[in-house]
């Protein structure tokens, strides 16, 4: 086997890798990727229609990127829908994702009959792509309990849209939020927010 049938080999294994991604951007990424090196090596062993096939799917693929990044930070393509802690539905999703949870907020403990909570759901169109929890604590203290990302989206951080609508902490009199202690991968230093000991605290904005 010489070196080009090595970069085909190359390219059609990163193809499969990139299908067994759960993570969106990732999947196109690799995908394109894999279409790019076997665009080349097609090429170069004049295999027309496989360099065409490539092509056709580098291209949407790079439409999907595209579109993608440009909407990641668009608060018109996702929509915070606060919900009852009681909610049947949030129960469901904390019990699909429960495994999940618990791997990257390890210190979570669910008790929909607990006082002074606030749940958020983050969603594009019909699809749930976050859970945001939170409680009251001294001090005009929002503490968030959860913050957690669905497996598609994990290359998002669509919880920034609950921390940007910053009126949904104030006009119930919070000062700060503070992130879960023991969460796994915090992304907050990149929405504003300042380590302080082993969690990240954002000052909110006085009411007028």
């Amino acid at each position: 086997m010489n070196w080009l049938e090595l970069v085909g080999w190359a390219g059609s294994a990163l193809l499969v890798w990139s299908l067994l991604q759960t993570r969106i951007l990732r999947l196109r990424a690799l995908n394109l990727l894999g279409c790019l090196i076997l665009i080349g090596y097609n090429a170069a062993v004049h295999v027309w229609p496989m360099v065409g096939l490539n092509v056709v799917l580098a291209v949407i693929n790079v439409w999907y990127l595209r579109k993608m990044l440009a909407t990641r930070h668009d608060a018109q393509t996702y929509e915070v829908v606060e919900v009852g802690t009681g909610d049947a539905f949030l129960a469901h999703t904390l019990r699909v994702h429960a495994a999940d949870i618990a791997r990257f907020n390890p210190d979570f403990r669910w008790d929909p009959a607990a006082a002074d909570r606030s749940a958020f759901l983050v969603v594009r169109a019909d699809e749930v792509v976050g859970v945001v929890v939170s409680h009251a604590e001294a001090g005009g203290v929002a503490q968030i309990d959860l913050d957690y990302v669905t497996p598609p989206f994990r290359d998002f951080t669509p919880g920034e849209f609950v921390y940007r609508r910053s009126r949904l902490f104030t006009d119930r009199g919070f000062r700060r939020v503070v992130s879960p202690r023991g969460m796994v991968a915090p992304y907050y230093h990149r929405l504003g927010f300042r380590p302080e000991g082993d969690a990240y605290v954002l000052d909110l904005p006085a009411t007028t």
